[in-house]
């Protein structure tokens, strides 16, 4: 059995060999930062303006938000947590396609659940109206 005299030394000055593989961990610029900040807000004033203003009806207005919802989504995933097609071999697009689908299935789930509870309520009953 040979003994390479430096292959102790790497684990005592801290270094571990390559057990980072070559990821580099994704940082963004202060201009990614900024372009994500002003489509958010863009993203949260559009939606707030539908509910306020009224311009659709209910369901367009309910469709429009949630479209908005995920677009959103979308974007704090690419601008604040960097998650980029090519980055990590591709497997921070299949976690944006997870995403999206988990998105999806939560809002089209939520808004069954509510429509289906609202149409199958029973009808208040007036109080005045009691004996």
């Amino acid at each position: 059995m040979s003994h390479d005299p430096h292959a102790h030394d790497a684990h005592a000055h801290g270094d571990h060999g390559d057990h980072g593989h070559g990821v580099e961990i994704p940082h963004g610029s202060m201009r990614d930062y900024v372009i994500g900040f002003v489509l958010s807000v863009i993203l949260t004033a559009i939606p707030f303006y539908l509910v306020m203003e009224r311009p659709f009806s209910n369901g367009v207005t309910a469709a429009a938000i949630m479209a908005f919802a995920m677009v959103q989504i979308v974007v704090h995933m690419v601008y604040f947590l960097h998650l980029k097609p090519k980055a990590e071999g591709g497997w921070t697009m299949t976690a944006l396609l997870f995403t999206i689908i988990v998105v999806v299935i939560m809002l089209s789930g939520s808004l069954w659940v509510m429509y289906h509870l609202n149409a199958n309520m029973m009808p208040m009953v007036d109080p005045s109206q009691l004996p």
